[in-house]
């Protein structure tokens, strides 16, 4: 029947069965590691896989040994975002002010933040908690003695209820 798909996996040059290939070419070392340092200030890449991966569909197969060996030259730091996941950052663009990672994990997963005696209960979105404790923990508050955190909800502790309430004053503010 004309028009039809054909019955094996065979289709015609031009088809719309045909998949699409992407031209893959080695790239010079320093477009190489400018496609690098691109990728890793564009997405989260936490692992030399995940970078093998990503520069492998940008067009430009890697060896994991190169991969290594252009983290190594790029002096690529590894950190953690906001969640705590790990991942790679061009150096001088790693280090966030404490304050404004807080800030940024509030404003985006917090939802309240509740005074009890000593302690700020801080209630989040599902899985956020541990990366507002993270933030508390890098801020070395002078009134925070300490955080723990379960999935959506993180303790604060601090010396004493008027402690507690001036913090949670701040996160609260922070939250929104």
């Amino acid at each position: 029947m004309p028009g039809s798909l054909p019955d094996d996996d065979s289709a015609k040059p031009g088809s719309y069965c045909n998949p699409v290939e992407r031209e893959t070419r080695p790239l010079a070392k320093a477009e190489r590691q400018r496609l690098i340092a691109s990728v890793v200030t564009r997405r989260r890449i936490g692992s030399q896989l995940e970078l093998a991966e990503a520069l492998a569909k940008a067009g430009c197969p890697v060896t994991q040994a190169t991969v290594s060996r252009d983290i190594r030259e790029l002096r690529l730091e590894k950190t953690s975002d906001a969640l705590g996941r790990p991942r790679y950052v061009v150096p001088g663009r790693s280090r966030r002010d404490p304050r404004e990672s807080l800030d940024a994990v509030l404003s985006q997963f917090g939802i309240r933040a509740t005074v009890a005696q000593n302690i700020v209960v801080v209630h989040s979105e599902l899985g956020s908690a541990p990366a507002i404790a993270r933030a508390l923990d890098r801020l070395e508050h002078p009134k925070i003695v300490g955080t723990l955190a379960g999935d959506d909800t993180c303790l604060v502790i601090t010396a004493g209820p008027a402690d507690a309430k001036k913090v949670a004053r701040e996160l609260a503010a922070a939250i929104g």
